[in-house]
């Protein structure tokens, strides 16, 4: 039989003193965390049968936080899968143990939205937002700059120039991917409608203006309406549309830019198949509803943020704000976006 490995095996395989080993085994003296890390990792490779009291040492002297994310509308399945993969990528964290307090807003006022911020501000130690553009919002991201509270713009930036940092995906890029994928299938002349969910939001405003700007330079013989809201309701996604297959014979393609996707799919269902057919469709982002329409061939591609590489950079770049609050720094994470077809799905 193999000799059961002593702390002094640990020791040598770690690189350590044995009355570190000792020290950390018994939970007295300071260690630091990445030498217990270190010892670990070595009683892993030996066998040594002290793991569990030297992962237990090593769990109390992680850091911990507690961060709060403020996403939008709990009705609509894609924030709620932004939420549930926000808090598997904060139990995935090794270094620290993150707390994720995710939180929906419904009502989407500026003042509401605000308020929301400043209440999560005050039980997290920082926060990460989805919301749009808004001088009321901006006033509470630098009062919780001020007490040391980082906010982190999600998925859409922020003007103001307290925020800490934003995580997201590249946003003239996508327009314009958009624009390309609607110009290469749509060879005959014809309108495009834009629907975007609320001009505030900047993600949608830029992919909004770059698919303009392709459509320009690449396919003049497209005509590009005004972009038309939808306040990122279904409901009226779904007027919209239904009026543009009643209304129009030449409606060739749709670049949904906000909220709304189930409605525009409602309305496609119901229309005419001669007029179905004519209309390619691009959206952003992937839920069950858009992956039905994909399966269906409703939707030619989807935009989206990958969301688990996504919310892994959001977690580490609210603790990098933590761990840089005195700076004046605006952390960046652009993380490149997926696209996804039916034959994909």
């Amino acid at each position: 039989m193999m000799k059961r490995p002593t702390i002094a095996d640990l020791a040598q395989a770690s690189g350590v003193s044995i009355a570190t080993v000792n020290r950390i085994l018994g939970g007295t003296g300071a260690v630091r965390a990445e030498t217990i890390e270190r010892v670990q990792n070595a009683a892993e490779e030996i066998g040594f049968y002290g793991r569990g009291v030297i992962e237990d040492r090593r769990q109390r002297l992680l850091p911990n936080y507690r961060f709060g994310f403020l996403l939008q509308q709990s009705s609509r399945e894609l924030y709620r899968l932004f939420g549930s993969k926000i808090t598997e990528a904060a139990a995935r964290r090794q270094h620290e143990k993150v707390v994720a307090v995710v939180d929906f807003v419904d009502v989407l006022e500026p003042q509401n939205i605000a308020d929301r911020l400043e209440a999560l501000g005050k039980r997290c130690d920082a926060v990460a937002v989805i919301a749009g553009d808004h001088p009321l919002i901006g006033q509470t991201i630098q009062s919780l700059r001020e007490r040391g509270k980082p906010v982190v713009a999600y998925i859409t930036d922020q003007s103001a120039r307290d925020r800490a940092g934003f995580v997201g995906t590249d946003n003239w890029k996508l327009g314009r991917t958009a624009a390309w994928f609607l110009a290469q299938t749509t060879p005959m002349p014809g309108r495009i409608a834009v629907f975007i969910g609320n001009h505030r939001y900047q993600c949608q405003d830029v992919s909004d203006a770059s698919f303009r700007s392709y459509m320009r330079e690449h396919a003049p013989h497209l005509q590009v309406d005004d972009s038309r809201p939808t306040h990122e309701e279904p409901q009226e996604a779904y007027r919209i549309v239904s009026q543009l297959l009643s209304e129009l014979d030449d409606l060739r393609g749709i670049f949904i830019v906000g909220g709304g996707i189930s409605g525009v799919l409602r309305a496609l269902r119901e229309a005419p198949v001669e007029k179905r057919d004519k209309v390619r469709v691009v959206c952003r982002d992937i839920g069950p509803e858009t992956r039905k329409g994909l399966t269906e061939g409703l939707i030619m591609a989807a935009l989206c943020h990958p969301l688990d590489q996504i919310s892994d950079e959001l977690i580490a770049t609210m603790i990098a704000a933590l761990e840089h609050r005195d700076s004046t720094t605006i952390l960046q994470r652009v993380v490149p976006f997926e696209t996804i077809t039916p034959e994909s799905v």
